[in-house]
């Protein structure tokens, strides 16, 4: 069997785990400004990356990894070639800011094409920071490529892949010839350990970074996120003592309340 060449689409998002103060709401520029919190891998594109690594135990295959952004941040995707990719692609442009799904995609596609061959593209099921769940789904149709959504499980027999796809019920499996391009859920499991020193050893690895004339993308076609209106939540808090003579008599007025406000 050829050498399976394999494309991640990873993206750079803020932490999903910071705690809400880290995070300030612009209501007039309509954006979410991340305050000493430093942006991570896109949790879910991790899974898209470990399922790629694990079919390459078991395969001949390279592992091309392509992010899409404003400005991405090298030293953060260079984790995903300290994990085991063999390539990374960035390709960022100040006309890459507020995508939407749409517009993220077409610069995917100029980006994958620009590589040649391709057999298994994989992504994320959706982005840690808009969740939109689109962007992989909105490639395969623009490749003219099968696409399957919410994996599980994934094997390659008989240069065909398999995959457990994830439904309300259960799962199904699918069979598909490739080209093909797959959506990964969070169930197939996080991405591998990534020693410091696996970090330090490709810190000064040079990668590939192309903007918008080296690919040739008219980015008068490309469209901006239309946000009508962002709000910040009041996550006010008060706080309230329930009295009683012994223990017991206060779990018994803590009940009585929490039924009164509805919690129970």
């Amino acid at each position: 069997m050829k050498e399976i060449q394999i494309v991640v689409c990873m993206k750079q998002v803020p932490d999903p785990e910071a705690p809400p103060d880290a995070f300030k709401i612009d209501s007039i520029t309509k954006k979410v400004i991340p305050i000493g919190v430093p942006p991570l891998l896109n949790p879910y594109d991790e899974n898209a990356l470990e399922a790629a690594l694990r079919i390459k135990e078991h395969h001949s295959a390279k592992i091309t990894v392509i992010s899409v952004g404003e400005k991405v941040a090298n030293a953060i995707m260079k984790k995903t070639i300290a994990a085991g990719a063999d390539d990374l692609i960035i390709v960022q442009d100040p006309s890459f800011a507020d995508l939407n799904s749409r517009s993220t995609a077409i610069v995917l596609l100029t980006a994958i094409k620009r590589l040649g061959r391709y057999d298994l593209i994989l992504t994320g099921r959706q982005a840690g920071d808009w969740d939109f769940g689109v962007t992989g789904l909105l490639l395969a149709e623009m490749l003219e490529i099968p696409s399957i959504s919410f994996a599980r499980r994934i094997e390659i027999e008989n240069e065909k892949i398999l995959v457990e796809k994830l439904t309300l019920n259960g799962f199904e499996l699918v069979e598909s010839p490739m080209p093909v391009l797959v959506t990964v859920s969070s169930e197939i499991g996080e991405l591998r350990y990534v020693s410091v020193r696996a970090l330090q050893k490709v810190s000064n690895e040079r990668i590939k970074v192309y903007n918008a004339i080296d690919l040739g993308i008219d980015i008068s076609k490309l469209e901006k996120r239309e946000i009508l209106q962002l709000l910040s939540i009041n996550l006010g808090r008060h706080c309230k003592f329930i009295e009683g003579e012994s223990p017991q008599e206060k779990a018994t007025n803590l009940a009585i309340l929490m039924r009164k406000e509805g919690i129970l």
